[in-house]
């Protein structure tokens, strides 16, 4: 009879219930001191702790971020980088996802912008919410193939479902009239509904420039700059070379 639960509860696809199931079997002495209540509170929590790590994880897989072991708790805090600890521990609570706001990472090469990008993307995963990570210069690929394919509006829906994107490398490349206007048209179908991450190497003053400083480049900055938080990351030594200098 045990044996035949226990097949109904993974056939049900309840596979933690059914080992906490057969643990309490196997340790019936462990937990006769149990009411029943209390025993199926511990089988139901198991699967519900089950199923939420694993669409965590499913989550940090699918958002395919550079690093998936950042956290903000490892932020190096050095006085030389002058980071905005009051931002940073702000924006741990995801508010800034839920009002639909925007995140601006300043920085060289190096000094750790897309480590704090991750572990942001990371933060947001692990509250439930769908992220992806993705190179500008990529980014502007994918869309080139889409439209070669026929899959431009379809690719661009699917861009909106994000509740965060992370664009690195953002305007690493000055841009053309075609990447422009993607960029644009992505920008437009975010604005107020989804937050987006860019880390970029320039400060938002170069960027007008950068994309093509026409009306294009008005617009799209309109709907990032005004809604953002800005943090600047200082430092003269990057963060890979600090990394590298410890393990020596």
């Amino acid at each position: 009879m045990k044996n035949e639960t226990l097949r109904k509860l993974k056939h049900m696809r309840l596979p933690a219930f059914a080992e906490a199931y057969q643990k309490q079997v196997e340790n019936e002495i462990e937990y006769q001191s149990l009411s029943f209540h209390e025993r199926l509170t511990l089988l139901a929590d198991a699967e519900f702790d089950s199923r939420h790590n694993n669409n965590i994880l499913r989550l940090i897989n699918n958002a395919k971020l550079a690093n998936s072991s950042a956290f903000m708790q490892n932020i190096e805090y050095l006085p030389d980088r002058r980071l905005n600890r009051d931002l940073l521990e702000s924006l741990a609570d995801n508010e800034y996802i839920r009002q639909a706001l925007n995140v601006i990472l300043i920085g060289a090469t190096g000094s750790g912008k897309t480590y704090i990008a991750n572990a942001l993307g990371v933060n947001a995963c692990r509250a439930g919410y769908r992220t992806r990570y993705i190179r500008l210069p990529e980014l502007f690929s994918e869309f080139e193939v889409a439209r070669i394919q026929g899959k431009y509006q379809q690719m661009m829906k699917q861009y909106r479902k994000y509740s965060l994107l992370i664009l690195d490398e953002f305007l690493l490349i000055p841009t053309n009239d075609t990447e422009q206007r993607d960029l644009l048209e992505l920008m437009e179908i975010r604005c107020g509904e989804s937050s987006t991450i860019l880390c970029s190497q320039f400060l938002p003053e170069g960027w007008h420039e950068r994309l093509g400083g026409s009306a294009l480049a008005d617009s799209i900055l309109d709907r990032v700059i005004p809604s953002a938080y800005t943090m600047v990351i200082e430092g003269d030594v990057s963060m890979r070379k600090r990394k590298r200098t410890i393990r020596e």
